[in-house]
């Protein structure tokens, strides 16, 4: 049962994330993008979703670094990783531009695409195909042959 219990839970997860997202706009990539747009006809309205976003997590966070397991059980693992270096900055340039040219991250791109948007399609091809070539990218780095597992830290 606890392995159904896991995934009831991840169920509701994700059925709450995907509601809160077409709720408020961020699974529109018009919304979206009239918000990234300061110097035309801003839509200041995600601001509110994220600043919302950010409270919560932030509470969950410091609920979170206080236990040392889920409420489910399994092994509390938060992120240990505290350096900023030429990666995280990279891949933070990535997203950001991606996000600002088509209006969507990967969360509400999934959203949009369960809800047949053609565009959602196109990204989330683009995205996955851009996961299968960074793998590609780590594997040959790190010596790991193709079809081996990799290690993550």
């Amino acid at each position: 049962m606890r392995g159904g219990a896991h995934a009831i839970a991840a169920l509701l997860a994700g059925l709450v994330f995907g509601f809160g997202l077409l709720i408020s706009g961020m699974a529109n990539p018009a919304k979206v993008l009239g918000f990234l747009d300061l110097a035309g006809s801003w839509d200041p309205s995600l601001a509110f979703v994220m600043a919302g976003a950010v409270a919560v997590a932030a509470v969950a966070f410091a609920v979170a670094s206080r236990r040392t397991s889920a409420w489910l059980g399994a092994p509390m693992a938060l992120p240990s990783n505290r350096n900023i270096d030429r990666r995280l900055i990279v891949g933070s340039l990535a997203f950001g531009a991606g996000w600002g040219l088509v209006g969507f991250c990967p969360g509400p791109a999934l959203v949009a695409l369960g809800t047949g948007h053609l565009k959602a399609l196109a990204f989330v091809a683009a995205m996955l195909a851009g996961m299968f070539v960074f793998e590609l990218i780590e594997r040959a780095r790190s010596g790991v042959p193709p079809g081996h597992a990799t290690q993550r830290s």
